[in-house]
């Protein structure tokens, strides 16, 4: 009899969920991969971390990196549930990040000497964030579940 985690198929017994990741230490998987989610529904949650790269552009600078993937997860999440985990993950961590580059910019700005340092806070929250959203692309065009470092969950 299969498990609920496994299905029968014409070679017998499939698991639906395969570990992808470095073992945690307490004998479970960090990343997992489950084959049940589809092609579509991976490159629109790709499509979802790569919209928080919008902060980047002249037409919506900095507020864009969560416009973008809210845009994105609020048009397909009813669609694809992968996207909805997904998308809620982008636009926390793209919110988290707006807050963290402005509360940095903001103790610069009240210690007057830090004044300089505002464009180095920034640059490092941006180099930061781009890195974080490459990941997060790539393993979900992956099919994998990926929780950013960092992230603020302001959506449930």
């Amino acid at each position: 009899m299969a498990k609920p985690h496994e299905r029968a198929g014409n070679s017998g017994v499939k698991p639906l969920e395969q570990p992808a990741g470095p073992n945690d230490g307490r004998g479970t998987q960090t990343t997992w991969v489950s084959e049940q989610i589809g092609k579509d529904a991976r490159m629109w949650a790709m499509l979802c971390h790569l919209a928080g790269l919008a902060g980047l552009s002249p037409v919506l600078p900095g507020i864009g990196s969560a416009v973008g993937p809210f845009v994105i997860w609020q048009l397909k999440r009813d669609e694809f549930p992968f996207v909805d985990e997904q998308g809620r993950r982008a636009v926390n961590f793209q919110l988290s990040m707006l807050l963290y580059g402005l509360a940095g910019s903001l103790v610069c700005l009240i210690t007057c000497i830090g004044t300089p340092l505002i464009p180095v806070v920034l640059c490092v929250a941006g180099t930061v964030d781009v890195v974080f959203v490459l990941i997060a692309a790539v393993k979900a065009n992956r099919g994998e579940h990926y929780r950013y470092l960092l992230a603020i969950r302001f959506f449930k």
